[in-house]
């Protein structure tokens, strides 16, 4: 193909080829090639701005604990004990979910310690943060918190004075709470194997009962499950969970013993797993796509489905629907009853 001409009629040189993109890891840095060594966090004198801020800390009735450097980029921050009451979420965040605000409360009142400091920036003036905003005077400082407002909210549950947060200079975290909140939350399978291998190590360390162990495993039914998930790591244990949590219960065992008696009934869990897993490919069989089909044939097998607070023994109700879902009858199906129970089934294309 001929060159391209200038408007002068020159010939034009064609452009290089654009050099192919580094493989994510080919890209990535080596182990210890970036940031600051722990020894020099604490090392150099801080810069002008963060004297300001520790010297505005104080003069709103707070406290300096440190002033470091980040360790990746080397950033200046400030560890800091701000008073509760100065402590509010940014203006334009999610609301809070009332029942991890809950949660959060009883878990830093059983351990009787707050442990995971929030993020705040000091608002300069009380219109908010911005470019060309006065700061505030001495006294009247106001801390906004892009990422901890629930443990915020858990504090003022339980009556707290004062929050530890990590306070940065740069006013433009506030507004970067997307990019803050990008851990993942934990799914059933994560949890339910976190929770297996805890009671696994800690049945050598410190064999106690298992009820002993509330606040560390969280829900019975996770050691349960998370034993299945390790047999079978494709294992739907969501399907169960709204059963579990009315039969399976913590065990007065000590934890050696705890978990065999969980082995047992991991066995029987994953045996109704195989039996519901037929009824689901007897109504494929029929024509029903639907992705709630394991969801339906489980919720029409399920003895408790009518009770307001079941109350039943995990061993009987797990073998009550393992024989009704070894006499689930796909033919009895119809298609409106999937639609009513967990939305449209699939068009089957056949």
């Amino acid at each position: 193909m001929a060159a391209k001409r200038t408007a002068k009629g020159a010939p034009k040189e064609p452009k290089a080829a654009p050099a192919p993109r580094a493989r994510r890891k080919e890209a990535a840095a080596a182990p210890g090639a970036r940031g600051l060594p722990a020894a020099e966090l604490g090392a150099g004198t801080p810069p002008p701005e963060i004297t300001a801020l520790a010297e505005a800390i104080l003069g709103d009735g707070g406290s300096v604990l440190a002033m470091y450097r980040e360790p990746v980029g080397g950033a200046w921050a400030i560890l800091a004990g701000l008073p509760l009451a100065r402590v509010e979420p940014t203006p334009f965040q999610r609301d809070l979910s009332e029942a991890h605000v809950t949660r959060l409360s009883d878990v830093i009142d059983k351990l009787d310690c707050f442990l995971d400091p929030i993020i705040a920036v000091r608002t300069p003036s009380p219109s908010g943060l911005g470019r060309g905003a006065e700061p505030a005077a001495p006294g009247e400082g106001r801390y906004w918190t892009p990422n901890g407002n629930h443990r915020r909210a858990a504090l003022l549950r339980l009556g707290a004075k004062s929050a530890v947060a990590l306070v940065l200079p740069d006013e433009r975290i506030a507004y970067r709470i997307l990019a803050l909140n990008t851990e993942k939350a934990h799914n059933v399978r994560e949890k339910a194997l976190e929770v297996t291998r805890m009671a696994r190590s800690l049945s050598e360390l410190d064999p106690r009962p298992e009820q002993e162990f509330r606040l560390e495993f969280e829900e019975p039914s996770l050691l349960t499950l998370g034993l299945c998930y390790e047999q079978r790591p494709r294992f739907s244990g969501g399907a169960y969970q709204s059963v579990l949590r009315h039969v399976d219960r913590f065990l007065d065992e000590p934890l050696p013993e705890a978990l065999e008696t969980r082995k047992a009934r991991a066995a029987l869990l994953l045996a109704l797993d195989d039996a519901v897993a037929q009824a689901v490919d007897g109504l494929k069989a029929r024509g029903f796509e639907s992705p709630y089909l394991k969801a339906f044939v489980v919720a029409r097998i399920n003895p408790l489905r009518f009770q307001r607070s079941p109350d039943a023994p995990f061993e009987a109700t797990l073998n009550k629907m393992l024989a009704s879902a070894q006499r689930f009858d796909p033919a009895s199906v119809r298609p409106d009853q999937v639609a009513r129970a967990a939305g449209p089934p699939e068009e089957h294309v056949g």
